[in-house]
């Protein structure tokens, strides 16, 4: 994706207006993991290097857009952030009005603001032009750095973008360049996994994939849906039932491209004390629940992975979150930790179970945005990263 970053502009001595993901989780008022804040960093400090001012803006949460939430108030990731940069952060009373442009304007070179909750007002999710053109009048140049939020046509994200120079932060600019390759003459062999639990969610995702990739493994609840379209009796797991046709047209489609698993790991939803048990796909007993792939899947899944250049994961092979179930996944994320490829794990909860594993670190990119990446890997358009100046 060719779009210019903030190093293509002059920003030296001006007000920079800088959408950020700031979406982070929240303990009794505090910050619990600022890995999103940290994300953010690289862009936020080259702005203050090239002794611009810097107004930065997110959401927080779902508020109900109707004024301000103390639950949802960005004040605690304001400390935060003061804590990483090592000096003091102004927290904005609100995000527009009269008072907040004054605070921006009399923001000093190497000074930094944080806007409150962009939410609280309901004409951001709206993406009303009056409101973005309010947002506007904070800088004199936008940079947009929160992929996470690029597959939505807000104001903060899309709409301000009509009335300043939008480019991207660093953080942007390396999510387009990982997921670009995953789209845009990937490199072969290409493997992609997807997991999860329904396909509902992710046709387009697999549809698209399949054009792309030379072999496609699915897992997670996903698997049981196209198990039980092949014939299998999935006794209590979870399948979508209206999607069984589709998963039936895309087995069609995707003749020997497409792997499932042959064995897997089964619970048992009525006395979930019970201990699982591993069996084949074609021996899943009475009143049994597939919870995550079995040790011969993942012998031949890694049989697979072992030979490819490029790999694309989104999205879990079990119910990591149960130790009982997350061989599947960890076994998964540890080999392709050991590989010499490109490894792009698409957010969410592929990102929290590489990290979980012990392995992000390891992976080539690890995307900060599920929903984002995943409307990628579609080949959808985003809408943040549409308004930004071309190279």
């Amino acid at each position: 994706m060719n779009k210019k970053t903030v190093k293509d502009i002059d920003i030296k001595g001006k007000r920079v207006l800088m959408r950020v993901d700031f979406n982070v989780p929240m303990n009794k008022g505090e910050v619990s993991d600022d890995k999103r804040i940290r994300a953010a960093l690289p862009t936020i400090k080259y702005v203050l290097d090239q002794n611009a001012s810097l107004v930065l803006m997110s959401h927080l949460g779902r508020p109900k857009g109707s004024g301000f939430e103390p639950d949802f108030s960005l004040k605690p990731v304001s400390k935060a952030l003061e804590k990483l940069l090592g000096k003091p952060v102004l927290m904005a009373p609100d995000c527009i009005g009269e008072e907040v442009v004054r605070l921006a304007r009399n923001l000093k070179q190497g000074e930094v603001m944080l806007l409150e909750n962009v939410r609280f007002h309901k004409e951001e999710e709206k993406n009303d032009p009056a409101f973005a053109k309010q947002l506007s009048m904070l800088g004199d140049v936008y940079v947009n750095d929160a992929f996470g939020s690029a597959h939505r046509a807000h104001a903060s994200t899309e709409g301000v973008a009509k009335y300043l120079p939008a480019v991207s932060g660093f953080l942007m600019e390396q999510e387009l360049e990982y997921l670009s390759k995953a789209t845009i003459n990937p490199e072969h062999p290409y493997i992609a996994i997807l997991g999860g639990a329904k396909i509902s969610d992710k046709i387009a995702v697999i549809e698209n994939l399949l054009k792309k990739c030379d072999t496609l493994i699915i897992g997670g609840g996903m698997a049981n849906t196209f198990l039980a379209a092949k014939g299998f009796n999935m006794a209590e797991s979870l399948v979508e039932q209206t999607a069984i046709q589709t998963a039936k047209d895309i087995i069609s489609k995707a003749n020997t491209k497409l792997l499932l698993p042959i064995d897997a790991v089964v619970g048992n939803k009525a006395n979930p004390q019970a201990q699982p048990v591993v069996v084949d796909v074609s021996k899943i007993p009475s009143g049994g629940s597939v919870m995550d792939i079995g040790p011969k899947s993942i012998d031949k899944f890694t049989d697979v992975l072992k030979n490819a250049k490029l790999i694309v994961w989104n999205g879990p092979l079990g119910v990591f979150e149960d130790e009982r179930y997350s061989k599947g996944t960890f076994e998964i994320a540890k080999f392709l930790a050991t590989l010499n490829a490109t490894t792009v794990i698409g957010g969410g909860d592929s990102a929290s179970a590489v990290k979980k594993a012990g392995v992000a670190k390891q992976m080539t990119h690890v995307s900060t945005g599920g929903g984002a990446s995943l409307e990628f890997l579609e080949g959808k358009i985003l809408p943040g990263v549409a308004a930004l100046l071309d190279k």
